[in-house]
């Protein structure tokens, strides 16, 4: 195995650029909560790809943005600490639009990083570039906007995540880019995060499609019981937090109709991770301004570093 090759590869982007979508289309399964949503992704979590070649080791962190709130200093501090280490950076864009404020807030961040850590610039949504629209700038002049941006050399690639193009020839490139060394994990593994704190979030993300949009951003999820019984089938009971009683209406829904689709949906994606039965129960529990409650953020594992 002299010729293996692995490593760290922080995945840092604005919110919902594609980050997870990415993610879980290079490992070929879902392991992170997806949604069109905005800050779908809260906590820093590992993705393994083992090949026979190289073990790649993704780092999927929260979109860096401007903090309104707790919760976004939270956010912006588990992306940058994902930096410390990594072996390749991944900067991911949204090639169909132009950089913007949060765009200029990772350039800044990524220009101290060291030169000797390969950058490779991702142009993600390429498939929204190519409709033939004449007033669409070119993929590759919007490409040398990004890489101006960050005055560093880059190996830049354009891709689509959700489509899955050229996904392939991105996994190549940042093999290419690992040191030469062993694999650092089990080849069955494919996370780092227990089935307990990934049916969190994708309960969490089941929220996320099924509400509307004032209420997404206030919720979170806490897993209170994850127990394996003696029929095969593992009992869950997790409650949702809101921030206002308005939200808890809704979040419950008429006859609690909505909390039961939300149910439905998250139990299929929690079966389908785990490959056994799952019986779900949910509760919604109204804990004003939680996102700005350092004691509550801390109690739902969220915890600021001063």
């Amino acid at each position: 195995m002299t010729d293996y090759r692995s490593g760290f590869i922080a995945v840092i982007g604005r919110p919902n650029v594609g980050k997870s979508t990415l993610i879980n289309a290079m490992l070929g399964q879902k392991i992170a909560a997806v949604s069109p949503r905005p800050q779908t992704t809260r906590r820093r979590q590992l993705g393994i790809l083992t090949r026979e070649d190289a073990q790649l080791i993704f780092v999927d962190t929260p979109g860096i943005h401007q903090p309104r709130h707790k919760l976004g200093e939270f956010l912006n501090q588990e992306a940058q600490e994902a930096l410390d280490g990594v072996d390749v950076v991944l900067f991911l864009v949204d090639v169909s639009a132009e950089p913007g404020e949060d765009e200029a807030r990772i350039a800044g961040l990524l220009q101290k990083i060291s030169a000797r850590i390969p950058m490779v610039l991702v142009a993600n949504k390429m498939d929204l570039l190519e409709t033939g629209d004449d007033r669409r700038p070119p993929l590759q002049t919007r490409l040398e906007t990004y890489q101006a941006l960050l005055k560093r050399e880059t190996k830049p690639i354009a891709i689509s995540a959700l489509h899955q193009e050229h996904v392939n020839d991105l996994i190549a490139l940042l093999i290419s880019l690992l040191p030469l060394r062993p694999p650092e994990y089990e080849a069955e593994q494919i996370t780092d995060l227990y089935e307990r704190e990934i049916a969190a979030d994708l309960i969490r993300e089941a929220a996320l499609l099924k509400l509307r949009d004032e209420v997404p951003h206030g919720i979170a999820v806490r897993v209170d019981d994850f127990k394996e019984r003696e029929n095969g089938m593992t009992y869950i009971a997790a409650t949702l937090f809101v921030e206002r009683e308005s939200q808890k209406g809704i979040v419950i829904g008429e006859g609690g109709k909505m909390l039961k689709q939300i149910g439905t949906a998250a139990r299929e994606q929690i079966e389908e991770m785990g490959g056994h039965r799952i019986f779900l129960e949910l509760r919604v529990k109204v804990e004003k301004n939680w996102r700005n409650n350092e004691n509550v953020l801390k109690r739902l594992g969220y915890k600021i570093k001063k």
